[in-house]
C-alpha cells in the first residue's frame, strides 16, 4: 500500500538523477578508460577487484557493495558495442555510493545484499566497438566452450560467488518494436533453462522480478516494454546459469524518437535497477511470475528511417524504401552511416522516423538504381528536389 513517504520517493527519484548521474559516461563509445577513474573514484563503500585480463591484456574490473548474504552478480558490455546498461550500472553504483537521498533503503540494501558489478565485461571490444571480442568471438556465444578469457572470467567468479540472482546487461537494436506498433524502448527476459523452456523455480524467479520492474517503469514507458523470445540456446551465459539453477534476468536497452545516444533509455534502465532491488520506495511487487507473459513479445518491425510513397522509376507502383544505420567508429566518435535496408509495400514495418516521399519518382546518390545494403548520401526526386539528405 502506498503512503505519504513512498509517494515523495517515487516522485524524487527522476530528480535525484537528472541532478547526479554520471554526465561524464555520454553517447555510445564508452570504454574502459572512461570507467576506470569513476570506479576509483567511489568511496569506502566499494571494493575494486580486478577478476582478469582480456585478451589483449586489459584489466576486467568488477565492483563490490554492500556485506550481505544475498549475492547477485551483474555483467554488462559482454558485447563491446553495447554500453547503455555501462552508463546505467555505473549510474547506479553511484546511487548506492551516496549518502544522503533514500539513504534507509540503501543501507537497508547493503546490509542483506552484496552486489558484484562487472561494468565492462569485454574490454577490447569496448575500444573496438565491435560486438564480439578482440580474437572475434561473441562472448555470448561461448558459455560452454570457455574458449576465451573473459568468458572463463565472468565463470569462475559465478562459481565463487555462487550468487542467488544474476543480471545480463545489453543493448538491443533499433528493429525491436512491439505488437501495439511502439517501439522496445526496454525489453526483459528469463532465459529458457532447456530446450522445453520448462518454467523452473529460477525461471520463475526472475520473471517475477521482471513484472515488478515493468510495474514500476509503466508510467515513463507505457506500452513500450518487451520481452524477448525465449529460445533456449546452450551457448548462451543466461541460459546457462539459468540450467544451473541461479535466475537470471537480461536486461535490453532499446531506442525510441532520435534518441541514438541512448541517454533516455539509460535512465529507464536505471530506474528498473533501482525497482528491482526495492529502492524506489513504491509498491511494485507483483502477485506472480505469471504477470511476466502480460509483458508483449519483442517483433522485429522497426527501422531508423521509412520513405513511404515514392517510385523506383516512372509509372511504376507505389513503394517503401527502408533505412538502417550502420554504427561505425571513426577518429573516436560513433558515426551513424544510412544503408538500404528493404525495399516494398513494407506495410508491417514503423519508422523512428517516417517521411512521405508525395509519389515522387527517385534518385538515389543521384542514381536510379537502387541496391540492398548501398550506404546513402541523399535521396531526391528527379525534378531535383531533396527528399533526405544525409550529408
Amino acid at each position: 500500500m502506498f503512503n505519504f513517504v513512498n509517494i515523495l520517493f517515487a516522485m524524487t527519484l527522476p530528480h535525484w538523477y537528472a541532478n547526479n548521474f554520471i554526465s561524464e559516461l555520454s553517447g555510445r563509445y564508452i570504454h574502459l578508460d572512461h570507467v576506470l577513474p569513476l570506479l576509483n573514484s567511489f568511496s569506502g563503500n566499494c571494493k575494486i577487484e580486478y577478476i582478469a585480463m582480456s585478451e589483449k591484456g586489459k584489466p576486467i574490473p568488477m565492483a563490490v557493495f554492500g556485506s550481505g548474504s544475498k549475492k547477485v552478480l551483474a555483467w554488462s558490455q559482454m558485447h563491446g558495442n553495447e554500453s547503455t546498461t555501462t552508463k546505467a550500472l555505473m549510474d547506479f553504483l553511484n546511487f548506492l555510493d551516496q549518502g544522503d537521498f533514500l539513504r534507509g533503503p540503501i543501507q537497508q540494501f547493503l546490509s542483506t545484499h552484496t552486489l558484484y558489478a562487472i561494468p565492462i565485461l569485454n574490454p577490447d571490444g569496448a575500444e573496438l566497438y565491435t560486438r564480439e571480442n578482440a580474437n572475434g568471438i561473441d562472448l555470448n556465444r561461448d558459455a560452454q566452450k570457455l574458449s576465451q578469457m573473459e568468458s572463463k572470467a565472468l565463470r569462475k567468479i559465478f562459481d565463487k560467488v555462487n550468487p542467488e540472482l544474476c543480471l545480463n546487461l545489453h543493448d538491443q537494436r533499433s528493429i525491436y518494436g512491439l505488437p501495439s506498433g511502439e517501439p522496445a524502448v526496454v525489453s526483459f527476459l528469463s532465459p529458457a533453462a532447456g530446450p522445453d523452456r520448462a518454467l523452473t523455480p529460477a525461471r520463475k524467479i526472475a520473471m517475477k522480478y521482471i513484472a515488478e520492474m515493468y510495474k514500476h517503469l509503466q508510467p515513463y514507458l507505457p506500452k513500450k516494454i518487451g520481452r524477448y523470445d525465449d529460445t533456449f540456446n546452450e551457448n548462451c551465459v543466461g541460459d546457462t546459469f539459468t540450467s544451473l539453477g541461479v535466475p537470471t534476468i537480461l536486461f535490453e536497452a532499446g531506442h525510441q524518437r532520435q534518441d541514438y545516444q541512448r541517454e533516455a533509455t539509460r535512465e529507464y534502465i536505471f530506474y528498473a535497477l533501482a525497482a528491482l532491488f526495492n529502492l524506489v520506495g513504491v509498491d511494485t511487487i507483483a502477485k506472480s511470475h505469471e504477470e511476466y507473459f502480460e509483458i508483449p513479445e519483442n517483433l522485429k518491425n522497426y527501422r531508423d528511417i521509412l520513405v513511404r510513397n515514392i517510385r523506383l522509376d516512372k509509372g511504376k507502383s507505389l513503394v517503401s524504401l527502408a533505412i538502417q544505420y550502420e554504427e561505425v567508429l571513426e577518429n573516436g566518435d560513433i558515426v551513424l552511416k544510412p544503408k538500404v535496408d528493404s525495399i516494398g509495400e513494407l506495410a508491417d514495418l514503423f519508422g523512428h522516423r517516417e517521411i512521405d516521399g508525395g509519389g515522387a519518382t527517385i534518385l538515389v546518390n543521384s542514381q536510379e538504381k537502387v541496391r540492398i545494403g548501398e550506404t546513402i548520401s541523399e535521396i531526391t526526386d528527379k525534378e531535383g528536389v531533396s527528399i533526405v539528405n544525409f550529408k
